[in-house]
Protein backbone atom coordinates (compact mmCIF):
# COMPACT_ATOMS: atom_id res chain seq x y z
CA UNK A 1 0.00 0.00 0.00
CA UNK A 2 1.13 3.24 -0.57
CA UNK A 3 0.13 6.94 0.62
CA UNK A 4 0.02 10.58 -0.83
CA UNK A 5 1.35 13.67 0.31
CA UNK A 6 -1.64 16.52 1.15
CA UNK A 7 -0.51 18.13 -2.28
CA UNK A 8 -0.73 15.61 -4.50
CA UNK A 9 -4.93 16.15 -4.49
CA UNK A 10 -4.14 19.02 -6.52
CA UNK A 11 -0.37 18.35 -7.73
CA UNK A 12 -0.61 15.25 -9.89
CA UNK A 13 3.48 15.01 -10.13
CA UNK A 14 3.52 14.98 -6.29
CA UNK A 15 5.49 12.19 -5.38
CA UNK A 16 3.71 8.65 -3.61
CA UNK A 17 5.19 7.64 -0.55
CA UNK A 18 5.50 3.95 -0.23
CA UNK A 19 3.88 2.51 3.17
CA UNK A 20 7.06 0.53 3.89
CA UNK A 21 11.57 1.09 3.95
CA UNK A 22 14.13 -0.39 5.06
CA UNK A 23 16.11 0.63 8.85
CA UNK A 24 18.42 -0.90 10.26
CA UNK A 25 17.60 -1.61 13.83
CA UNK A 26 19.23 -2.71 17.06
CA UNK A 27 17.55 -5.52 18.69
CA UNK A 28 19.98 -6.34 21.62
CA UNK A 29 23.08 -4.92 23.14
CA UNK A 30 26.56 -6.75 21.47
CA UNK A 31 28.45 -6.56 18.82
CA UNK A 32 27.53 -6.57 14.79
CA UNK A 33 25.41 -9.66 14.87
CA UNK A 34 22.51 -6.99 17.09
CA UNK A 35 21.76 -4.98 14.35
CA UNK A 36 19.77 -6.24 11.20
CA UNK A 37 18.38 -4.21 8.25
CA UNK A 38 14.34 -4.72 8.80
CA UNK A 39 11.13 -3.44 6.77
CA UNK A 40 9.13 -1.08 9.04
CA UNK A 41 5.76 1.13 8.23
CA UNK A 42 6.63 4.43 6.49
CA UNK A 43 6.32 7.25 10.08
CA UNK A 44 3.46 9.83 9.59
CA UNK A 45 4.47 12.83 10.37
CA UNK A 46 2.92 15.35 13.26
CA UNK A 47 2.11 19.54 13.54
CA UNK A 48 5.83 20.59 12.79
CA UNK A 49 7.16 17.61 11.49
CA UNK A 50 8.10 16.98 7.99
CA UNK A 51 8.68 13.67 6.30
CA UNK A 52 12.05 13.02 4.54
CA UNK A 53 13.29 10.35 2.31
CA UNK A 54 16.74 10.33 3.37
CA UNK A 55 19.23 10.27 0.63
CA UNK A 56 22.82 9.74 3.35
CA UNK A 57 23.51 9.58 6.63
CA UNK A 58 26.63 9.97 8.76
CA UNK A 59 28.30 7.37 10.42
CA UNK A 60 29.04 8.16 14.25
CA UNK A 61 30.83 6.17 17.38
CA UNK A 62 27.59 6.82 19.12
CA UNK A 63 26.42 4.17 17.37
CA UNK A 64 28.83 1.36 17.87
CA UNK A 65 28.40 2.68 21.59
CA UNK A 66 24.59 2.38 21.81
CA UNK A 67 25.28 -1.04 19.73
CA UNK A 68 27.29 -2.61 22.94
CA UNK A 69 25.46 -0.99 25.69
CA UNK A 70 28.55 1.43 26.98
CA UNK A 71 25.92 4.53 26.96
CA UNK A 72 22.62 2.98 28.02
CA UNK A 73 22.62 4.37 31.20
CA UNK A 74 23.41 8.00 29.02
CA UNK A 75 20.67 7.46 26.32
CA UNK A 76 18.13 4.77 27.42
CA UNK A 77 16.64 3.09 24.52
CA UNK A 78 13.83 1.04 24.16
CA UNK A 79 14.67 -1.95 21.59
CA UNK A 80 14.60 -2.21 18.63
CA UNK A 81 15.46 1.01 17.52
CA UNK A 82 16.51 2.61 14.52
CA UNK A 83 20.48 3.77 15.12
CA UNK A 84 21.81 7.16 13.12
CA UNK A 85 22.20 10.29 14.28
CA UNK A 86 22.16 12.61 11.25
CA UNK A 87 20.51 13.10 7.65
CA UNK A 88 20.28 14.71 4.56
CA UNK A 89 16.97 13.73 2.07
CA UNK A 90 14.53 15.51 0.70
CA UNK A 91 10.94 16.59 2.21
CA UNK A 92 8.17 14.93 1.07
CA UNK A 93 5.68 15.78 3.04
CA UNK A 94 5.39 19.05 5.13
CA UNK A 95 3.01 19.29 7.97
CA UNK A 96 1.13 22.26 9.88
CA UNK A 97 3.01 24.40 11.08
CA UNK A 98 5.97 24.26 8.45
CA UNK A 99 6.59 27.41 7.49
CA UNK A 100 10.05 27.62 6.08
CA UNK A 101 10.17 23.52 4.44
CA UNK A 102 8.43 22.60 1.43
CA UNK A 103 7.93 19.27 -0.33
CA UNK A 104 11.38 18.56 -3.34
CA UNK A 105 13.94 20.82 -0.54
CA UNK A 106 16.95 19.43 0.11
CA UNK A 107 17.49 18.98 3.70
CA UNK A 108 19.77 17.83 6.50
CA UNK A 109 19.92 18.09 10.14
CA UNK A 110 21.23 16.23 13.21
CA UNK A 111 17.82 14.16 15.18
CA UNK A 112 18.91 14.73 18.35
CA UNK A 113 18.76 11.14 18.76
CA UNK A 114 18.63 8.13 16.96
CA UNK A 115 16.86 6.82 13.63
CA UNK A 116 18.29 8.31 10.73
CA UNK A 117 19.40 4.78 9.20
CA UNK A 118 16.17 4.33 7.73
CA UNK A 119 14.48 5.47 4.30
CA UNK A 120 11.88 7.63 5.60
CA UNK A 121 11.85 9.30 8.81
CA UNK A 122 9.67 11.99 10.51
CA UNK A 123 11.66 15.23 11.82
CA UNK A 124 10.45 18.57 13.74
CA UNK A 125 11.48 20.50 10.89
CA UNK A 126 13.47 22.56 13.60
CA UNK A 127 16.24 21.13 13.42
CA UNK A 128 16.88 21.22 9.74
CA UNK A 129 18.26 23.61 7.21
CA UNK A 130 18.40 23.73 3.33
CA UNK A 131 21.53 22.11 1.42
CA UNK A 132 23.57 24.65 0.05
CA UNK A 133 23.79 23.83 -3.86
CA UNK A 134 27.35 23.36 -3.73
CA UNK A 135 27.10 19.86 -1.84
CA UNK A 136 26.03 16.42 -2.55
CA UNK A 137 23.43 14.68 -0.28
CA UNK A 138 26.70 12.48 0.71
CA UNK A 139 28.98 15.51 1.85
CA UNK A 140 25.81 16.95 3.57
CA UNK A 141 25.30 14.05 5.87
CA UNK A 142 28.56 14.37 7.33
CA UNK A 143 27.85 17.48 8.74
CA UNK A 144 25.76 17.94 11.24
CA UNK A 145 26.73 15.94 14.49
CA UNK A 146 30.67 16.88 12.91
CA UNK A 147 30.65 19.88 12.91
CA UNK A 148 27.81 21.06 15.43
CA UNK A 149 29.75 19.36 17.88
CA UNK A 150 32.83 20.39 17.41
CA UNK A 151 31.75 24.11 17.63
CA UNK A 152 29.25 23.62 20.54
CA UNK A 153 31.93 21.71 22.63
CA UNK A 154 33.97 24.44 22.39
CA UNK A 155 32.01 27.22 23.36
CA UNK A 156 30.56 25.01 26.34
CA UNK A 157 34.50 25.05 27.79
CA UNK A 158 33.97 28.74 28.56
CA UNK A 159 37.96 29.48 27.77
CA UNK A 160 38.18 32.31 25.66
CA UNK A 161 40.63 30.69 22.83
CA UNK A 162 43.21 33.22 21.80
CA UNK A 163 46.60 32.45 23.12
CA UNK A 164 45.51 29.30 24.68
CA UNK A 165 46.79 25.77 23.98
CA UNK A 166 44.18 23.37 23.39
CA UNK A 167 44.33 19.31 23.06
CA UNK A 168 41.96 17.44 20.29
CA UNK A 169 42.15 13.43 20.89
CA UNK A 170 40.99 12.15 18.00
CA UNK A 171 41.77 14.98 15.68
CA UNK A 172 41.33 12.43 12.26
CA UNK A 173 37.83 12.23 13.04
CA UNK A 174 34.65 13.88 11.72
CA UNK A 175 34.40 15.77 14.71
CA UNK A 176 37.93 16.33 15.73
CA UNK A 177 38.62 17.31 12.17
CA UNK A 178 36.05 20.13 12.64
CA UNK A 179 37.71 20.95 16.51
CA UNK A 180 40.93 21.35 15.08
CA UNK A 181 39.91 23.69 12.49
CA UNK A 182 37.37 26.00 14.56
CA UNK A 183 40.02 26.03 17.81
CA UNK A 184 42.83 27.32 15.15
CA UNK A 185 40.37 30.20 13.61
CA UNK A 186 39.60 31.21 17.36
CA UNK A 187 43.86 31.81 18.19
CA UNK A 188 44.71 29.00 20.07
CA UNK A 189 47.84 26.97 20.01
CA UNK A 190 46.38 23.20 18.50
CA UNK A 191 47.69 19.91 19.97
CA UNK A 192 46.35 16.89 18.62
CA UNK A 193 46.69 13.18 18.88
CA UNK A 194 46.34 10.85 15.78
CA UNK A 195 47.61 7.85 13.80
CA UNK A 196 50.86 8.26 11.74
CA UNK A 197 49.05 8.02 9.19
CA UNK A 198 46.62 10.88 9.47
CA UNK A 199 49.50 13.31 10.56
CA UNK A 200 49.35 14.84 7.33
CA UNK A 201 45.72 15.46 7.24
CA UNK A 202 45.73 17.22 10.86
CA UNK A 203 48.22 19.13 9.95
CA UNK A 204 46.29 20.53 6.79
CA UNK A 205 43.36 21.41 8.86
CA UNK A 206 45.26 23.60 10.86
CA UNK A 207 47.00 21.70 13.92
CA UNK A 208 50.30 23.01 15.37
CA UNK A 209 51.24 19.55 16.60
CA UNK A 210 50.35 15.92 16.12
CA UNK A 211 51.67 13.41 18.62
CA UNK A 212 51.20 9.49 17.63
CA UNK A 213 48.76 8.32 20.04
CA UNK A 214 50.83 4.91 18.75
CA UNK A 215 54.57 6.10 19.09
CA UNK A 216 54.41 6.77 23.19
CA UNK A 217 52.79 8.20 25.78
CA UNK A 218 50.94 11.75 24.72
CA UNK A 219 51.22 12.92 28.49
CA UNK A 220 55.37 12.92 28.50
CA UNK A 221 55.12 14.99 24.80
CA UNK A 222 52.90 17.67 25.79
CA UNK A 223 51.59 19.45 28.45
CA UNK A 224 50.50 22.84 30.27
CA UNK A 225 47.14 22.44 28.61
CA UNK A 226 44.24 24.96 28.73
CA UNK A 227 41.72 22.84 27.17
CA UNK A 228 41.19 18.68 26.74
CA UNK A 229 38.86 17.79 23.99
CA UNK A 230 38.15 14.16 24.95
CA UNK A 231 36.64 12.45 21.82
CA UNK A 232 38.60 9.14 22.49
CA UNK A 233 37.47 7.47 25.74
CA UNK A 234 38.73 4.69 27.37
CA UNK A 235 41.55 5.55 29.45
CA UNK A 236 42.29 8.51 28.13
CA UNK A 237 40.41 11.30 29.96
CA UNK A 238 41.99 9.77 33.48
CA UNK A 239 45.98 10.19 31.48
CA UNK A 240 44.68 13.30 30.61
CA UNK A 241 44.60 15.47 33.67
CA UNK A 242 48.18 15.28 34.14
CA UNK A 243 48.78 17.65 30.84
CA UNK A 244 45.66 20.46 32.14
CA UNK A 245 47.78 23.52 33.30
CA UNK A 246 46.07 25.33 36.69
CA UNK A 247 42.46 25.60 36.00
CA UNK A 248 42.36 23.64 32.81
CA UNK A 249 39.38 22.03 31.80
CA UNK A 250 38.42 18.58 30.05
CA UNK A 251 35.53 18.30 27.43
CA UNK A 252 34.57 14.92 26.88
CA UNK A 253 32.03 13.56 24.52
CA UNK A 254 32.60 9.98 25.57
CA UNK A 255 32.57 10.14 29.13
CA UNK A 256 29.20 10.19 30.85
CA UNK A 257 30.59 9.98 34.30
CA UNK A 258 33.99 13.04 33.49
CA UNK A 259 32.15 14.88 36.64
CA UNK A 260 33.05 12.46 38.71
CA UNK A 261 36.26 11.32 37.94
CA UNK A 262 37.36 14.97 37.77
CA UNK A 263 40.69 15.54 39.97
CA UNK A 264 40.72 18.95 42.50
CA UNK A 265 41.49 22.16 40.89
CA UNK A 266 40.23 21.08 37.32
CA UNK A 267 37.00 21.41 35.63
CA UNK A 268 35.51 18.40 34.07
CA UNK A 269 32.43 18.67 31.43
CA UNK A 270 30.30 15.80 29.51
CA UNK A 271 29.21 17.37 26.54
CA UNK A 272 26.02 16.14 24.62
CA UNK A 273 25.46 18.06 20.70
CA UNK A 274 21.84 19.96 20.19
CA UNK A 275 20.50 20.82 16.95
CA UNK A 276 21.05 24.56 15.73
CA UNK A 277 19.60 25.16 11.77
CA UNK A 278 20.87 28.72 11.80
CA UNK A 279 24.26 27.66 12.87
CA UNK A 280 24.83 24.16 10.64
CA UNK A 281 23.83 26.40 7.71
CA UNK A 282 26.64 28.75 8.17
CA UNK A 283 28.73 25.57 8.34
CA UNK A 284 27.54 24.31 5.32
CA UNK A 285 27.80 27.01 3.57
CA UNK A 286 31.72 26.94 4.92
CA UNK A 287 32.29 24.25 3.57
CA UNK A 288 30.51 24.44 0.16
CA UNK A 289 32.80 27.72 -0.54
CA UNK A 290 35.92 25.84 0.88
CA UNK A 291 36.50 27.68 3.67
CA UNK A 292 35.86 24.75 6.17
CA UNK A 293 37.23 21.25 4.91
CA UNK A 294 35.42 18.13 5.29
CA UNK A 295 36.75 14.66 5.00
CA UNK A 296 34.83 11.91 4.20
CA UNK A 297 36.31 8.55 4.59
CA UNK A 298 34.03 6.18 2.47
CA UNK A 299 30.64 6.51 1.77
CA UNK A 300 29.24 2.51 1.63
CA UNK A 301 25.77 1.29 0.53
CA UNK A 302 23.03 0.41 2.81
CA UNK A 303 23.80 -3.09 3.07
CA UNK A 304 27.19 -2.47 4.11
CA UNK A 305 26.43 -0.31 7.29
CA UNK A 306 26.47 -2.86 10.09
CA UNK A 307 30.15 -3.13 9.09
CA UNK A 308 31.11 0.67 8.45
CA UNK A 309 29.63 0.66 12.08
CA UNK A 310 32.04 -1.97 12.49
CA UNK A 311 35.09 -0.12 11.05
CA UNK A 312 34.38 3.37 13.12
CA UNK A 313 35.09 1.36 16.20
CA UNK A 314 38.18 -0.37 15.40
CA UNK A 315 39.62 2.26 13.57
CA UNK A 316 39.04 4.19 9.52
CA UNK A 317 40.95 6.77 6.99
CA UNK A 318 40.60 10.29 8.85
CA UNK A 319 36.87 12.09 8.32
CA UNK A 320 33.47 10.60 8.51
CA UNK A 321 32.13 7.34 7.04
CA UNK A 322 28.52 8.48 5.16
CA UNK A 323 25.98 5.92 3.88
CA UNK A 324 24.32 6.24 0.30
CA UNK A 325 20.91 4.96 0.72
CA UNK A 326 21.04 5.03 -3.66
CA UNK A 327 23.88 2.59 -3.70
Amino acid sequence: MTRTTPESASHPRAPTIPARGRALRLHAYGGPETVSIDSVETPVPGPGQVLIQVKAAGVNGLDWKAREGYVRDAFPLVLPVTLGLELAGVVLQAEAGVGHLRPGDRVMGPLAGFGAYADFVAVDAGKLCLVPDGLSDVEAAALPVASLTAWQLLEATGVALPGRRVLIHGAAGGVGGFAVQFAKSAGATVFATASARSRAHVLHLGADEVIDYAAGRFEEKVGDIDVVVDLIGGDVPDRSWSVLGPSGVMISTTTPDIAARTLPGRRGIWFVNRPNASRLHEIAEAVASGRLKSAIAETVGFGELPAAIERNRTGHAPGKIVVDLGR
